[in-house]
This record gives C-alpha cells, structure tokens and sequence, in this order.
C-alpha cells in the first residue's frame, strides 16, 4: 500500500482562534481540503485575499478515486502554479479505443490538433493530485500568502446572516467558533455543509453497480483508453482500463443490479474477475477497490447567501467521462475572480448570481452527457440493448455509427451560452470563441496564449487598434496585441478570425470570451466590460 495514504499532509495544530474570547472573522473559509478545496483556495490566496482551509481529515484522499484529468483544468491548474507537477507526474494520453465483444471496433484521438500547450488529458491518482495542491499551498504560505489549512478541524454547526456565516469546529481538544464573511462548501458528495443547511440534490441514481480496482502490476497496455462493451471477460456487462503512473492501472467492472456490495468488494471475489480479464499467468497486487453506481444529480442552487457550494457538494456525475473533479475545478475558475470584485466592491453582489446561472449550466451539460453515457452503457431493455448492439457492429466499419457510440461523453469545457455577462457577438468568426466560450490555446513564439491572458481582463486584438489600458468603473483591462503575421502555424487566425481581417476579444479572468467584434468601438467594450462585472 502507498504510504502516502499514511502520512499526515496538514497535521491538526492548536490556533489561537480556539482561545479566543469572542469568535474570530475570517474573510474566507473553504471547507474541505480536497481537489477543488485546494484550487479554491490557491486562487484566493493567489489574489491577496485570506483564506482558510478547513478539514475533518489531514492527508490525502484514500485510494486513486478521480485520475483522469482534462485539457481545460490543466490549464487553470498552469495558472495556480500546479500544472506542470501534474503532468510531470501524470500520464499523458489522447488516444481511446472501443472494444465490443472481443473486436476493436474503432478509436478516436481527443486532441487531434496541433499547437496546444496541455495534452487532452492525464492520469494521475487523486491523493498525487492533492499532495501537490498541498505543496503549493505551503509555497504560498513561505511567500507570505495569506492562507492556511487546518487538519482535524470539522465543521459541526453553521448559521447564516446577512453579512457573514458562523461555523461551529469540533477538534482533538475540543470545539470552537469561527466567523467568515464568505464560505466556500467542497466537502464531497456526502457534503455535511450542504446537510446542516437542509438542502438536497434532484436528478437521477442509477441502479447499476460497477467495480473500481487500482491494480499494481507490470503489463504492455499501451497507454490509451480502453473501453470494452460486453466482453468476453464480463458478458452482459462493460469494462474500462486505464494506465496511472507507478505501474498502476484502474479498472471498472460492471457489475450489475442487487449485488451485496461488501461481499465483491472482498479479495477472494475481486481476483478472479481480474484474472478472467487480464489471464491467469499475470501477477499483480491490488492497492485499492471500491463499488460505486451511477449518480446524476445537482443541488438546485449553488449559492446561499453567504455560502457557496462547488464540485461533487454541488454536483454529482457518473465516473465515466471524467466530469467529477475536471468540473469541479471549473467551478471554482468561475467563482473566485468574481468573489474577489465583490469583495473588493468592484462589483455588485449580484455578480455571484451569474456562478449560479453559469455553473448551473455546466452542471446540467454534464448530467446530460453523463445520463446518455449512462443509458449506452447500461441498457434498461432489450430493445434498447440490440439497437445500442446493432450501433456497436456498423461502428466497426461506418464512420457514420461511431458518433452514437457513447462509452462515456469524456470531459470538455462549457461554454456559457445565453449567460447574462456575455455581450452579443458581433464578429463573423469562429464558432469555439464565440461569447461565453473558453479561449483556446494558440502557440506564440517560446509561449502560448493562454499563459499571456492570466487571471485578469484582458482585450485581445488581432490586426486591430486599441488603447493599451481601459480602466471602466475601477475594472482595468490590459490589452494583448497580436498579429497573423507572427503566426506561422495559422492556429491564431484558425481559432480567433476565422474569415475576418480583424478582431477584438474582452476575455474575463478565467479566460471565457465576454464580448467580440471586428474592431475597437469605446462605448461598446465599455458597456461590455459593465455587463462582464455585473452592472448592467
């Protein structure tokens, strides 16, 4: 068994906030110290802004649990200062293939264009992931940040008022009351916070069952996604294989309705499924193994007041797709610049609405990505099961048929469509820059776009004039001047002008397109940059 699973990361130690004779006010706390805690947190402190991590536990996440991690949270990973550990560490893969009864009946490649920093994805057990995340934040801390995180700190009790948010905390040597004027819930699926505040999800549980096994073991899969549906190995059922660093390799079994989870879950059972898989002469050492079934639900709403909910506390997806954690990240890439305007009152309260509208959106993209993922692997009757068989059999030699062939709709940004920050488009270009969507990367020189635009509000022009500082009711925008002159591979006028000479983008903080025309027109990006902070 890994040792990091053993070692105290944030190990509980007394504060002078549990002496203290009236409760302390902090401006921030997150609460959970997992993927998305961490990120929330890194980002907050990453602006200035005090924060504090609080967390029933103190180390890492037992087992491998998420491990595919996307394009798009990779890129905002860059910009927290955790990304290149990530993929250092990780492995890097685009390829998947489809596997129907012993026959590989296509594959596909997820990021089939050149000239992007990040690969499509990476695998990478979630207690590395957070073993990083910690790591940045005692950076953070040696660099004077103003964050900290306390382990065996568990949140009892919460009350709620109208200018901040009081926590009970039960620790090793008793309880104590804290104050914040925000709070941020990451606490998992089981969210307590989201319990204690008497809220619930609405969607969709499944009633399938699948098997996780982390299985230690040298093999020559080479490194790709492997989805099987009905193999030979597991008839009825379906079957996905993974490659993660250290000669660890995941495995999902589907298992089947009314099973007795604990009973599978024992060695003497889990063996010879992966023996039948993988052949009896192959060694390996199981390190971790879990039952999950499908899940498919979200909170209502996001935002209470003064405490907001993000990643599994607000959403819930099945695994397969890899929407947990990559949408989670997002989640907080959406809110912590916004937090910081209204913090600052560089922008109305209201501003945090659109999270909830935006986040609610992406939520809801991936609950139905996730549930028609679902309904193709786990047919509900026979009929569905030929048509979803009969699809499998032309995908092996239609190019047609493989578009329907669904082993889980894998992970991609959202975008906003429809959002109240988004200006209308006013630019006969690309259809993936649109208002509301993520900015793609493009190669510039020795760098990339995406590292240039950081977390600010930036006006990209291509080929455009414009003025090189805006500065719009105490929001400055600073602008990025770009040529396709300096575009050798052409990936800038592929992604941003499309058939336009010219362009001119207002990208918000985390990096989405707000508003875009042909050329700079003052009163307009004005009214642009109001209606991106919420003013208008």
């Amino acid at each position: 068994m890994n040792k990091i699973f053993e070692t105290p990361l944030y190990p509980y130690a007394r504060h002078t906030d549990e002496d203290a004779s009236v409760p302390v006010r902090h401006r921030v706390i997150v609460v959970g110290a997992g993927p998305v805690g961490l990120a929330a947190a890194i980002d907050l402190a990453q602006q200035g802004i005090e924060v504090v991590i609080l967390d029933e536990n103190d180390k890492v996440s037992f087992g491998s649990r998420a491990i595919c991690f996307a394009k798009r949270p990779l890129e905002i990973l860059d910009r927290l200062g955790a990304g290149q550990p990530m993929v250092d560490k990780g492995v890097v893969w685009n390829l998947g293939k489809v596997f129907f009864d012993d026959r590989k009946v296509f594959e596909f490649d997820l990021l089939p264009e050149a000239g992007h920093q990040r690969p499509a994805f990476i695998n990478l057990q979630q207690y590395y992931f957070e073993d990083f995340l910690v790591n940045r934040v005692r950076e953070l801390q040696a660099e004077g940040a103003p964050i900290e995180i306390r382990g065996r700190n568990k949140v009892s009790a919460v009350g709620t008022h109208p200018e901040h948010v009081t926590l009970e905390i039960d620790t090793p040597e008793g309880s104590y009351n804290i104050e914040a004027d925000w709070v941020i819930a990451c606490d998992g699926a089981g969210s307590p916070m989201r319990a204690m505040l008497g809220k619930d999800f609405v969607g969709r549980v499944f009633e399938d069952n699948f098997l996780i096994a982390d299985v230690i073991m040298e093999a020559d899969f080479p490194t790709e996604r492997w989805f099987w549906f009905d193999p030979p190995f597991n008839r009825g059922q379906s079957a996905l294989l993974h490659k993660q660093p250290d000669g660890v390799w995941r495995i999902d079994l589907q298992l089947g309705w009314d099973i007795d989870k604990e009973r599978e879950k024992r060695p003497e059972n889990v063996i010879p499924r992966l023996k039948a898989m993988l052949g009896e002469e192959v060694e390996f050492e199981l390190e971790w193994v879990s039952i999950y079934t499908f899940q498919c639900r979200r909170m209502e709403q996001f935002r209470h007041d003064r405490v907001i909910f993000a990643g599994d506390a607000a959403h819930q997806v099945s695994p397969f797709g890899a929407r947990g954690a990559n949408s989670g990240v997002q989640d907080t890439d959406n809110l912590i610049w916004k937090l910081r305007l209204v913090m600052e009152g560089k922008a109305p309260e209201s501003l945090l609405d659109s999270y909830d509208h935006e986040r609610v959106h992406g939520a809801d993209e991936n609950i139905l990505n996730s549930t028609r993922s679902t309904d193709f692997i786990t047919p509900k009757s026979e009929m569905s099961r030929m048509l979803r068989d009969a699809v499998l059999d032309l995908s092996e030699h239609y190019e047609f048929a493989r578009p329907l062939v669904n082993s889980g709709r894998l992970s991609v940004p959202c975008t906003y469509d429809g959002s109240p920050l988004n200006s209308a488009d006013a630019l006969d270009g690309p259809e993936r820059t649109r208002p509301g969507s993520p900015c793609p990367d493009v190669p510039l020189g020795d760098s990339f776009l995406l590292r240039k635009l950081g977390d600010r509000f930036t006006l990209l022009t291509i080929d455009a004039e414009a003025p090189d500082l805006i500065e719009e009711d105490g929001i400055e925008v600073t602008r990025l001047a770009l040529s396709i002159k300096d575009d050798p591979t052409l990936a800038l006028k592929e992604r941003y002008l499309g058939d336009a000479t010219s362009a001119v983008y207002l990208i918000r903080p985390d990096q989405h397109v707000a508003a875009r025309r042909s050329s700079f027109d003052e009163p307009l990006f004005r009214a642009a940059i109001r209606r991106a902070t919420g003013k208008e």
